[in-house]
């Protein structure tokens, strides 16, 4: 995979002088260049912001050393689009949320039999979190069908949906599940349903930690963390998920799996595990956060931020979406992202 990422020192000089990409609507707010600069002073190289309102971009400001089309991997924000794609087969009626997996994968017993898909993609299905790191240390030639087995050998840490701890190896048992329903491989399913319909051509399914490793050599891609994208590619995603489901004329996911997708799904569960950096958040939907729920359980402010720093979000309230794509560690860039996402939220007409 070619990642292009760095551009020459004279070059800099250029991006900075270039805030908006060609058909940007209006200009970046006052103000959000010097929040920018606050990133890169924590340590990233470079940072684009794209905001778009209605499938419009309204403006991309690429800031420091990026390259306007760089391909980037960027961990957990892959866990939005495998909850999509997850939903596509829900949405066929070949899979449902709350069905326990053992089943269908009968390697679950006991209390891990009882798992459902809801509780998979919200880590609330009692296996370790991300301390434990056993999806992300399994080799990448496994089939997804052999991924879910060896993490049914495994002793479950909690009884299923009663705790949430972030980054467990539950998604790579919800592909399972998927290729089983449909007879197809994960990464050929998210190109035929994501990807290609919405334009995506920069975006592959790997290993967050082996950026080297062809795609078409891995069987057993990281689905919490395994994608390497651009900064429109993805821009391109949450633009089908902030209308509802559609991309253009076509239907990607339907109302109901939109709805499922943003619902908060830890009210009452202990929250006993958060990733570093997003300690005050409290509340999951299916495959991202809720950073703001409402008082029905729907997500008002949503996003999936990555341990690499890319930092993804849609705002019902206002109807503006976006995403901040760079590459750094996220606790030391988080909280100017959200003082440059509330500057935008406040003064983007």
């Amino acid at each position: 995979m070619r990642l292009k990422v760095f551009l020459p020192a004279a070059l800099l000089g250029f991006l900075a002088l270039f805030p908006a990409a060609a058909g940007a609507v209006q200009p970046p707010p006052q103000g959000l260049e010097s929040r920018l600069d606050a990133i890169l002073a924590r340590g990233a190289p470079g940072v684009s912001v794209l905001v778009y309102r209605d499938d419009d971009l309204l403006y991309r400001v690429d800031r420091g050393r990026i390259a306007p089309d760089a391909v980037l991997p960027i961990a957990s924000a892959s866990k939005w689009m495998a909850a999509a794609l997850v939903m596509t087969v829900v949405d066929e009626g070949r899979l449902s949320l709350d069905e326990p997996i053992g089943r269908r994968l009968p390697e679950f017993q006991g209390a891990a039999g009882e798992i459902t898909l809801r509780q998979l993609m919200s880590y609330t299905a009692g296996q370790g979190g991300l301390r434990s790191l056993s999806d992300i240390l399994q080799p990448t030639d496994l089939t997804l069908a052999e991924s879910a087995a060896r993490i049914a050998a495994r002793s479950q840490k909690d009884p299923p949906g009663e705790v949430f701890r972030y980054g467990g190896p539950s998604l790579q048992v919800a592909g399972a599940l998927v290729e089983q329903a449909t007879g197809r491989r994960w990464a050929d399913l998210f190109q035929e349903r994501i990807a290609a319909p919405l334009g995506m051509t920069s975006t592959t399914w790997g290993h967050p930690l082996l950026p080297g490793l062809a795609p078409d050599r891995i069987t057993n891609p990281n689905l919490q963390g395994g994608v390497y994208t651009t900064a429109a590619d993805y821009g391109r995603f949450l633009g089908m998920i902030a209308a509802g489901g559609v991309h253009g004329d076509r239907r990607i996911l339907s109302e109901a799996a939109i709805t499922e997708l943003e619902r908060v799904q830890t009210d009452g569960v202990r929250m006993a595990y958060k990733p570093m950096g997003l300690d005050d958040l409290d509340a999951y939907a299916l495959g991202h956060w809720c950073e703001a729920p409402a008082a029905d359980g729907a997500c008002l402010l949503a996003s999936s931020p990555g341990a690499f720093g890319v930092y993804p979000w849609i705002d019902r309230q206002t109807g503006l979406y976006g995403l901040f794509f760079l590459r750094s560690e996220l606790s030391l860039v988080v909280g100017p992202i959200r003082e440059a996402r509330a500057l935008i939220l406040s003064a983007t007409p």
